[in-house]
């Protein structure tokens, strides 16, 4: 999707006015207004100006037709200019319209800047669809709206418009990475599609093998691997936006780009779904590109632990113990409780090769979550409150959403093990929880921590603002936000 700035809407065949909440008698453009053909479609669509709702109309120009959009903006905030963007997407995206201006004269006060740039990032998002694989679409069912351009922005929109382009760029990615099938996503070419959208970038890529990762004792993460035919993999990205120095920020993602449960089989029905089991780290993967793309003042690492867990004769069996890189101990009671072995790894690698002061972690990790929020928010562990402020904050402007949930030492007693230093699952209850203190345990004192589980917000069976049907991009605003308002000077 592109997305344009442009002076005038005057030769544009089809136009979009905006209107806020009960901005209808208010209309008045080229001739239109809210007492006449412009208001007779507001009533006859039900239209108030609600933001993300929609009138259509034409208009007679010359011996032709000028398509004409009333798109409501409600109250003017932000949120609601994003909502109206991902809306003008959806209602035109397949229409065979193949273009749309925004005429911002249509109002009688120009809007915020940041607003202008939500409409548009949410416009562009809204266009993202993943039909490589789809070779009998139709014409009506195939992409026609390739242009958004806006009139008479206010000044400072495009300049605001380009950070959130980074952003969008980055949701691509992610969301690409999500919907990609296991046979053609594991370990080996998630690591070749992340070097092909950082090439010609100044972000650092490390790689380690499982040679290297056995060498360095990451028993916990080879120990999910080592029942796949495809290697397992350490992704690190590396980008210094604020010069020398190590990272203050590290973003660590579960990345198990399919997960049976190993031998701890899951049941067949949703088996499927499973493909998109690495969305943590498809997260951390699009977020570090959005701080690349726009240039971020800050100095982050992105680390992403890659694993396909599956269940041959070499696979680990429940009541193996193995031993993490950390040096500590881990009965591994269920193979399906894999993502806390790899991230263990990860985070502790992270510390040992970067003095981070910050890490967040972000992981698919439990259905417990899903059944605690449903697809509406993710869930938000952290050993510091600020932190865990921060990231909520950040997530509720840009509508990526979180949800905190406890640690205490009682939680923290479920995962002992008789028999080693841990156990990989606590009883049935708290699911979540004991996850979230099995991951801690890995946590250096002194390092602030953050742990989102995001099994219900990565791909959605309903459609968004944002988004469609499929993978949502969840994490990547959300991050980039974060680092914006918190990390860079």
């Amino acid at each position: 999707m592109k997305i344009e700035f442009v002076t005038t809407a005057a030769d544009a065949d089809t136009v979009a006015l905006p209107v806020r909440t009960d901005g209808v008698g208010a209309i008045a453009w080229r001739g239109l207004d809210g007492a006449g053909q412009a208001g007779a479609a507001a009533a006859a669509a039900r239209f108030t100006g609600e933001a993300g709702s929609i009138a259509e109309l034409f208009v007679a120009v010359g011996e032709g037709f000028r398509h004409v959009l009333l798109i409501g903006v409600g109250a003017g905030e932000p949120g609601d200019w994003a909502k109206a963007g991902g809306a003008l997407t959806a209602r035109l995206l397949v229409s065979g319209t193949a273009a749309v201006t925004l005429d911002l004269s249509a109002l009688a006060d120009a809007p915020a800047a940041e607003a202008v740039a939500r409409f548009a990032a949410a416009a562009a998002q809204r266009a993202w669809r993943h039909d490589t694989y789809r070779t009998r679409l139709s014409d009506k069912q195939k992409p026609t709206l390739a242009t958004v351009a806006i009139a008479g922005a206010p000044e400072g929109a495009e300049a605001a418009w380009a950070a959130h382009a980074a952003v969008t760029e980055g949701m691509a990615l992610t969301r690409t990475l999500v919907a990609e099938p296991a046979n053609l996503l594991y370990p080996e070419s998630f690591v070749a599609r992340v070097r092909e959208a950082f090439a010609g970038t100044a972000a650092t890529i490390e790689v380690l093998g499982e040679a290297e990762m056995r060498d360095l004792g990451m028993g916990a993460l080879l120990a999910v691997s080592q029942g796949s035919a495809r290697e397992g993999q350490l992704l690190s990205i590396r980008w210094q936006g604020a010069g020398e120095g190590d990272p203050a920020l590290a973003l660590v993602g579960k990345g198990v780009t399919f997960d049976t449960g190993g031998i701890s089989i899951k049941p067949a029905a949703g088996m499927e779904d499973m493909k998109w089991d690495m969305g943590g780290a498809g997260a951390v993967v699009g977020a570090m590109l959005s701080l690349v793309r726009r240039n971020a003042r800050a100095n982050v690492v992105g680390v992403c632990g890659l694993v396909e867990n599956m269940p041959d004769g070499n696979a680990t069996r429940p009541g193996d113990i193995v031993t993490s890189m950390s040096g500590q101990t881990i009965e591994v009671l269920n193979t399906d409780a894999e993502g806390r072995l790899v991230l263990a790894d990860a985070i502790t690698w992270v510390q040992r090769t970067h003095r981070v002061g910050t890490i967040v972690d972000l992981a698919t990790l439990t259905g417990a979550m899903i059944v605690s929020l449903g697809n509406e928010y993710a869930g938000i562990f952290s050993n510091d409150d600020v932190l865990a402020d921060r990231l909520r904050t950040a997530g509720a402007e840009v509508g990526d959403e979180l949800w905190r949930f406890p640690l205490s030492k009682t939680y923290d007693k479920l995962i002992d093990s008789p028999i080693a230093d841990m156990k990989n699952v606590g009883p049935r209850g708290a699911g979540s929880i004991t996850a979230a203190q099995f991951i801690g345990r890995y946590v250096e004192d002194g390092v602030k921590w953050a742990h989102l589980d995001v099994a219900g917000m990565v791909w959605s069976d309903k459609p968004s603002v944002t988004h469609d049907k499929g993978a949502t991009g969840y994490g990547v605003r959300l991050l980039d936000r974060f680092v914006r308002d918190f990390f860079e000077g």
